[in-house]
């Protein structure tokens, strides 16, 4: 009955106290306040009775009821009807770089590079509910898969589509790609416009220096995070194709140029990461969601609806009971 009432000025209740010792002390004055009539003899009186009689001590209490009800009024019960709007000041545009190459099929990372990267990259695109997000897959050339939008159902359905079956030439275009890359953002208005370049070997396609898209990522004011995906050493990777159009698997040496993705990373105001396994992936992932936060203000507006008024109506009517009680009914005693 009480849920979500809440009182405004609660320090009043504590004179809700005061009403037991109230009731106690008008017991014993009004025991001194009785007439006493000395008589010989009560056998005449035996078997007589009166309800009223024992009822008229109470009947203080039904003012005691009527202020313990005022003072719950003065302490203003009320319940609060709370709503939230929030609201995302531009936000981060992001638009994840995917190398696609064949070396993507390697099995250092389980089951294979590519399916552990989307689908730790889907989790990545779930987190950022008030962002922007896009997607560049790249191979020996690139071409945008997504353009940025808020539409994440889309955005995770293409990345969930993304795989290797020669529909670019084979190669590392890691220029190209991010040139593609900065393509996207170049006229995105956001407070924040993001790359996450991932790759797992070194640049030798395309037609656009790396160096030359990291100077159009720095003049676009579009900071970069590269990744370096693969084992150290050696990896199971596509090495042929077998005359039934399978992928022939042999150890190949993981080559990364590392150095060429930390310079990107230093002069566009990112970071390098290097993913070794599935787990490193996910923490890599997990430290750009936290390093990229998005600001949200949230408005809550409180609608107070007050309580009070019916206590007042219901202490006026015990009130009104006791005065027509007391004169009428309870008339005759003294």
């Amino acid at each position: 009955m009480f849920e979500g009432i809440y009182f405004a000025n609660p320090n009043f209740l504590w004179l809700l106290l005061l009403l037991p010792v109230a009731f106690v002390g008008h017991l014993f004055t009004w025991k001194k306040k009785q007439s006493v009539l000395k008589i010989s003899s009560l056998s005449g009186f035996q078997g007589f009775s009166s309800l009223w009689s024992k009822v008229y001590p109470f009947l203080f209490g039904l003012r005691l009821i009527a202020m313990g009800l005022l003072v719950l009024a003065i302490a203003r019960p009320q319940t609060v009807d709370v709503s939230t709007r929030t609201k995302t000041n531009k936000g981060i545009d992001i638009v994840m770089a995917i190398d696609v190459s064949s070396s993507m099929l390697a099995q250092d990372l389980k089951p294979d590079r590519l399916t552990a990267l989307k689908r730790v990259a889907e989790e990545f695109v779930a987190d950022r509910l008030s962002d922007r997000i896009g997607l560049v897959v790249y191979a020996g050339e690139s071409y945008t898969k997504t353009p940025i939008t808020s539409d994440k159902g889309i955005v995770k359905a293409a990345l969930r589509a993304i795989s290797f079956e020669g529909l670019i030439e084979d190669g590392t275009a890691i220029g190209m790609g991010l040139a593609t890359a900065v393509n996207r953002l170049k006229d995105s208005k956001a407070k924040s416009k993001i790359i996450i370049l991932l790759t797992d070997g070194v640049n030798n396609s395309g037609f656009i220096d790396p160096k030359i898209a990291t100077e159009l990522a720095v003049e676009f004011g579009i900071k970069t995070y590269t990744i370096g995906l693969g084992s150290n050493g050696t990896a199971l990777a596509p090495v042929g194709i077998l005359p039934n159009g399978e992928f022939k698997y042999g150890l190949t040496k993981v080559e990364i140029d590392e150095a060429l993705l930390k310079e990107i990373a230093q002069k566009t105001g990112g970071l390098y990461f290097r993913a070794t396994d599935n787990k490193k992936l996910e923490e890599i992932y997990a430290e750009i969601n936290k390093l990229e936060k998005t600001e949200i203000e949230e408005f809550k507006y409180y609608n107070y609806e007050e309580k009070y008024r019916i206590l007042v109506l219901l202490a006026f009517g015990f009130l009104v009971l006791e005065w027509i009680a007391r004169n009428s009914l309870f008339k005759s005693f003294i």
